[in-house]
């Protein structure tokens, strides 16, 4: 089955290669689109480099910042593969955990994977306090409003069933890509959703991490807007 690998990144040039490399150590039958979000700094030049040597990486980019969600939804529209997923560009979370978090896809048991930060026993930086306990609330608001039992809804590793996200119009530009998704797929009747441990390596904001408390705000307004339309 075809992967398609989404890497969404806004100024990630000093981690971007090392995940482009790692993610083709992997040997999946791959595309890799790297959809640039209007970088100010090398992340395109490090990337086009790195275009004839990486089979199957491909760099789309936007010419300005639009935000996470918006270049998600650029490399859903542009993807080909079976299965969708997202890799971030900043080295927070592993390609070596890509596998496991595939395998109930590959499997045919599951039409939806999250990694999940909380359950299992993979490595962790320990978490800063309040996306830790935010992260927490908003998966408890969605289990509640969706009748589910995710342990990690804003966790980074997602991946798909291509036709399905496909399927899905989504309309976030921001960090409310993560609640809008999983409110949609949630609102399908019957889906599979699993979870997979992975391991973390989170980042503070001295080392470039973006999402803010008021991205939780944004997140609670989205879960309760797309459990009744949207």
């Amino acid at each position: 089955m075809r992967v398609t690998v989404i890497v969404p990144a806004y100024n990630e040039a000093a981690t971007i290669e090392q995940v482009l490399r790692r993610l083709a150590e992997l040997q999946l039958d791959a595309e890799i689109l790297v959809v640039d979000d209007g970088s100010v700094d090398e992340t395109v030049p490090v990337v086009r480099g790195l275009e004839t040597e990486i089979p199957g990486l491909r760099l789309i980019v936007h010419e300005r910042n639009q935000g996470k969600g918006a270049a998600v939804r650029t490399g859903i529209n542009a993807s080909q593969g079976e299965i969708v997923m997202i890799q971030d560009a900043d080295l927070e979370y592993d390609p070596a955990d890509i596998p496991k978090l595939l395998e109930p896809l590959f499997g045919g048991v599951a039409d939806v994977v999250y990694g999940t930060r909380f359950r299992g026993g993979e490595m962790q930086r320990a978490h800063l306090f309040w996306h830790y306990a935010g992260n927490k609330f908003l998966s408890l608001l969605t289990n509640i409003l969706y009748n589910t039992t995710i342990s990690d809804m804003e966790v980074g590793y997602k991946a798909f069933n291509g036709e399905l996200i496909r399927s899905i119009k989504l309309v976030s530009d921001d960090f409310a890509f993560e609640p809008e998704v999983t409110a949609k797929v949630l609102r399908h009747e019957n889906i599979r959703l699993f979870e997979v441990a992975i391991s973390y390596y989170g980042r503070t904001y001295d080392e470039g991490k973006k999402i803010t408390w008021r991205d939780g705000f944004s997140a609670v307004a989205a879960l309760v807007r797309f459990r009744f339309g949207g």
